[in-house]
């Protein structure tokens, strides 16, 4: 992250607290099912597996599904986007969480954990370097990783704000749980209606940024 710009870390940023902000509201939608912390999920999985819960196992898998298959549409969409992947996958994925949305609201069931999770599944695409997610800004356990090695760093005489981008990071993440989780206390899942707002006005940003190096969409 300490490559990019500080442009860029404030789009990383907004990103991180959309992330956090989807995640709890499908986190109470779901009673403890996660959007877009898959690592959470897949010890739902395993538990479910190893006591017999169908429904915890099922439900669990299935989101770690709809998440995978989020980020291959995300991957293949970043190489058809190139230097403008950015903008385009930010309004794509602001455009599925509309659709999340209005299934719940029409169809009810488990449309909109479902298809949110494979929303947070694709903008992990939107920061790629040599083909692969420079920045994860969905989950945060790298981050609070990298968060300590660079004050360790610091502590050594290296770098004396190197952790200053990933706290950042990992407090935007948090704030916009926070956030996710008051709103959804108050307007249940139509709490999903700012967050494609912001997810739009992030698409905004990220076309003001400008195009993304020629080099970094790429996939190898």
């Amino acid at each position: 992250m300490k490559t990019y710009a500080k442009r860029h870390w404030a789009l990383a940023c907004g990103i991180a607290a959309l992330a956090g902000y989807v995640d709890a509201v499908g986190y109470l939608r779901l009673n403890g099912f996660f959007v877009s912390f898959m690592s959470g999920n897949s010890t739902r999985f395993a538990v479910g597996v190893a006591t017999w819960a169908d429904r915890a196992t099922f439900l669990a898998f299935g989101i770690i599904l709809c998440f995978v298959v989020g980020v291959i549409v995300g991957t293949l969409l970043a190489v058809a986007a190139g230097r403008w992947r950015m903008p385009i996958i930010l309004t794509v994925v602001a455009a599925v969480l509309a659709v999340s949305l209005a299934a719940d609201l029409l169809l009810g069931g488990l449309w909109l954990p479902l298809i949110a999770a494979g929303a947070m599944g694709a903008v992990n695409c939107v920061f790629l370097r040599d083909g692969t997610v420079s920045i994860g800004v969905t989950y945060m356990t790298g981050t609070l990783v990298k968060f300590g090695q660079s004050v360790a760093q610091a502590l050594l005489g290296h770098d004396r704000f190197g952790w200053v981008p990933y706290l950042f990071l990992w407090s935007a993440l948090t704030v916009g749980a926070v956030l996710g989780a008051v709103s959804y206390r108050a307007f249940d899942v139509r709490s999903l209606i700012p967050a494609v707002v912001f997810t739009a006005a992030l698409a905004i940003y990220a076309r003001w940024l400008g195009p993304s190096s020629s080099e970094d969409h790429r996939v190898r």
